[in-house]
């Protein structure tokens, strides 16, 4: 008699892994198998803040300003692991970080920086979450902040939208690093100011502020 309880037991246990894995079958950027709020526990904090005054931000940062600078006079001689975006409404970069040797560790730590510069710009953080979801060949998880300026800054008539909206995405593939991806975008309105220059921007990112 006491055997009926353990089988239901398996069975309900049984049904809750098929609807897991279905569910990740499914699974797409819109209805994604995995979906939190994206959070950095303490250690992690400590070692980013080492981080930061260390020799692998620097080369890192070092590396996006000259690929940047490259780009602006002979786009053609860029390094393969880089990709700029500039179109009309939207300015950024993707770093194909599979064709690099950063771990996922290090590729984690840039995101966050980047984040940090974008927040000291007066940008508040509106979203940061962590989603999965199921490709054909892989698992594809992502990192995601997105940004926007302040309404506390200041302006006579217009609203001041300072580079655009921010997106910073940290993309993995089976939870091996992937591509990192940093665009601005901003709204072609009357009733916006004219984004400042994305170029000052970079600077900012990868030295001080203009």
């Amino acid at each position: 008699m006491r055997s009926k309880p353990h089988n239901s037991f398996l069975l309900t246990w049984w049904q809750n892994i098929k609807k897991l894995f279905q569910a990740s079958e499914q699974s797409s950027p819109v209805v994604p198998a995995f979906h939190e709020a994206l959070e950095r526990d303490e250690i992690f904090v400590n070692k980013y803040n080492t981080w930061k005054n260390g020799i692998v931000k620097k080369r890192f940062f070092t590396w996006l300003i000259d690929q940047y600078t490259i780009y602006q006079n002979q786009p053609t001689n860029i390094d393969q692991a880089f990709d700029f975006l500039d179109i009309p409404t939207s300015k950024g970069f993707a770093v194909h970080l599979f064709k690099t040797n950063y771990t996922k560790q290090e590729a984690q730590y840039i995101l966050e920086y980047l984040r940090e510069k974008a927040q000291e710009l007066r940008y508040i953080k509106q979203l940061a979450d962590v989603r999965s979801y199921n490709r054909p060949n892989w698992v594809e998880t992502v990192e995601r902040y997105y940004l926007k300026p302040s309404r506390r800054i200041e302006s006579s008539k217009k609203v001041n939208q300072l580079y655009g909206n921010i997106r910073i995405e940290l993309l993995f593939r089976n939870d091996k690093v992937y591509q990192l991806k940093f665009s601005a975008t901003h709204y072609q309105d009357h009733l916006y100011e004219a984004p400042k220059d994305f170029s000052q921007l970079i600077q900012y990112l990868c030295f001080k502020a203009p």
